[in-house]
């Protein structure tokens, strides 16, 4: 079967953290379902998302196995703007990780819902939906309930049996709060309820159960064991019958420039497509993910890849199932297909089959921000331009594997989310490419501003014989608050400047914040303001400006109490109770701050902190050997704070030491 209308599909994506059975989980799903060939499912540990298909009840059902790494959250999230759904994956028998609070966060907007797995190995039920009301909110409400002993679970939704031994809670309580929460937002509904105690049929509550889905007014919990098949098929009947078809989620957020536009399910339509993923097969190629949001696709449609002007043709429309492809004739909106050896596409590309729809573009998840890093030198310099396309395509296949330049040292600089995802990079980059790297700490990001308004005049005069050259720039700079960046003013009057020097003088004041003034670092959060200047009728060039300009900016800095800033990590650390004070101070041990602490299960502490960049190198090893490796850790990036009077000094000293 292929699906021939959009009402046919759901799309989810299954987050959760490593060793929480996703993996499994989907086998078990293609298992019930009928697919038995061990080949067609995604493999454990997989560094990208895998996707694979099945049918249940005339339902075609896309799911989406994410990496549990939270180092690969960006590879995980990336699959959100190809579904409707987004099932976060309990661990039973772990409780609570503090991982899954970023994932339901980052889902938010989508239709959302909490799998619980290893039912089988859960020992206390309901603690564990206690924690999970308490982290998600009082709108996640379970469909059906696991028996005291996790073999099975009990239907409290289609067929309620209200006699049913259940772990927690019972079936009537939990039929009872699922339709309170789903009439609240259907008032002629609410009032047959209320006024006349009819019961309400599954059929009758379905229009109100998806806008409370849409609205994240309801969260359903499900519990499910992979390993032993309890609750597996009572899982498919609820993704079939309950969870969103295309039309029924919430719109994918398109925009032309800044402006919304509608995107909609339907097939008669233009043709609009959206890459979620990029995977470089040594022996198939370029693959490309896509999902199909308006239009329909077949084998020899000519689609344009975002602006460009030339559209490709679709030789072999292919259907992923785990590592296996096979062809099919139709892409319907809602569909998850792929093509492959199209060098053009790219991650988050739009495919289009008009020109009306030139420049649109999907609104991406929110990735975390990159904060590790690590040099490239290749040591052969043959490799180095193969190095460049390696990571080109790295990049292109995790959005938030960054790769930068450090024009400093000369050395092409790769950042990641920490110390375990820039170890898998490197691993492809000698797998994949057979390229032999060494790496080094890349140089830190430091910056430097200013903390008070300062003036500065400088006057350029240079006489060799003929024409010379002179210029003279005064200039005003003052503190913005921190992230503004760079603005300028002008306040010349009387063409004290002609205007035809202004862009000369801003060419000079942008070369000084780009090199620095007290060590050298690029200059930030100021703002620069050209307040006079005297020019010669003959003498004055472009080149005169651009030094007069640069050289005041530099003593304005100079005069205003520049400071050096550096860039902060902030920290998540969930740790065993016992550890709290060995992680603390290892924290303070490396200047860091503990900002907050949290007890999200009983027995383990969250702790957030501040930790400077220029001493985080070796800290996840560290926390790992402190912890005996019973710990989760996640960073993101905290800005940037002043640094201490006797690094600002260092810093000054070694810049100094280079220029002279």
């Amino acid at each position: 079967m292929t699906p021939s209308s959009v009402h046919d599909i759901r799309n989810l994506c299954l987050l959760g953290q490593t060793g929480s059975g996703k993996t499994t989980l989907i086998r078990a799903l293609l298992a019930a379902a009928g697919v038995n060939d061990g080949n067609t499912t995604p493999v454990s540990q997989s560094f990208t998302a895998s996707l694979s298909h099945l049918e249940w009840a005339e339902h075609w059902i896309n799911l989406l196995d994410t990496p549990g790494l939270s180092d690969l959250a960006g590879r995980a999230l990336s699959t959100l703007s190809a579904v409707e759904t987004a099932a976060i994956i309990v661990n039973a028998a772990a409780g609570l990780e503090n991982s899954l609070r970023r994932m339901m966060t980052a889902a938010k907007g989508k239709c959302r819902m909490i799998i619980v797995n290893k039912i089988d190995a859960c020992e206390d039920f309901g603690a564990l939906m206690e924690a999970i009301t308490s982290a998600f909110g009082r709108e996640c409400l379970p469909l059906n309930l696991p028996t005291p002993d996790g073999s099975a679970v009990i239907d409290c939704f289609f067929d309620p049996k209200s006699d049913a031994d259940t772990a927690f809670s019972s079936v009537d309580a939990a039929h009872e709060a699922i339709v309170d929460q789903v009439i609240e937002l259907d008032e002629d509904l609410m009032a047959r309820y209320l006024e006349q105690g009819e019961a309400l049929d599954p059929d009758q509550l379905h229009v109100p159960f998806e806008t409370a889905l849409r609205d994240g007014h309801l969260i359903p919990v499900c519990f499910v064991s992979a390993q032993t098949g309890a609750g597996v098929r009572e899982l498919l009947d609820i993704l079939g019958k309950l969870m969103p078809d295309p039309t029924e989620g919430n719109p994918a957020p398109f925009l032309k420039g800044s402006e919304i536009v509608e995107v909609v399910p339907d097939a008669n339509r233009h043709t609009v497509a959206h890459v979620f993923q990029i995977s470089n097969d040594p022996y198939r190629g370029k693959i490309a993910l896509f999902r199909v949001h308006q239009g329909t696709i077949t084998p020899g449609s000519s689609l344009y890849v975002g602006d460009g002007r030339k559209p490709f043709k679709v030789a072999h429309l292919l259907r992923m199932q785990g590592q296996n492809t096979s062809e099919t004739k139709l892409a319907v909106p809602g569909d998850l297909c792929a093509v492959s050896r199209i060098d053009e596409l790219h991650h988050d590309a739009v495919l289009h089959d008009s020109h009306d729809e030139d420049h649109f573009r999907l609104v991406p998840p929110v990735y975390p921000q990159p904060v590790y890093g690590l040099a490239l030198i290749a040591r052969k310099t043959a490799d180095e331009q193969r190095l460049g396309e390696a990571l080109s395509r790295l990049a292109d296949e995790d959005p938030c594997l960054v790769i930068d330049y450090d024009p400093r040292n000369r050395r092409t600089v790769v950042r990641g989310l920490g110390e375990q995802h820039l170890k898998i990079a490197l691993g492809e980059l000698a797998s994949r490419w057979n390229l032999e790297l060494d790496t080094a700490p890349p140089a830190i990001a430091y910056r430097e501003t200013i903390t008070s308004v300062a003036e500065a005049r400088y006057r350029h005069k240079k006489q060799s014989g003929g024409a010379g050259q002179f210029g003279e720039v005064v200039l005003r700079v003052e503190p913005l608050p921190r992230g503004e960046g760079l603005q300028f003013g002008d306040e010349v009057k009387g063409g004290t400047i002609p205007s035809q020097f202004m862009p000369a003088v801003e060419k000079g004041v942008r070369q000084a914040i780009a090199e620095g003034a007290l060590a050298g670092y690029p200059i930030h959060d100021l703002r620069v303001v050209i307040t006079d200047g005297k020019h010669h009728p003959v003498d004055s060039n472009e080149i005169s400006f651009v030094t007069a300009g640069r050289h005041a900016l530099i003593d304005a800095v100079l005069a205003a109490r520049p400071q050096i800033l550096e860039p902060i990590v902030e920290v998540q650390i969930q740790v065993s109770d016992n550890y709290f004070g060995n992680v603390s101070a290892e924290i303070s041990g490396r200047r860091g701050r503990v900002t907050g602490t949290d007890s999200p299960t009983s027995g383990w502490t969250l702790i957030t902190a501040t930790v400077p960049m220029a001493d985080m190198d070796g800290f996840e090893a560290r926390l790992k050997a402190l912890c005996a490796g019973e710990s989760e850790f996640a960073t993101s990036a905290g800005g940037y704070d002043p640094v201490a009077g006797d690094v600002q000094a260092r810093l000054v000293n070694e810049y100094a030491n280079r220029t002279q």
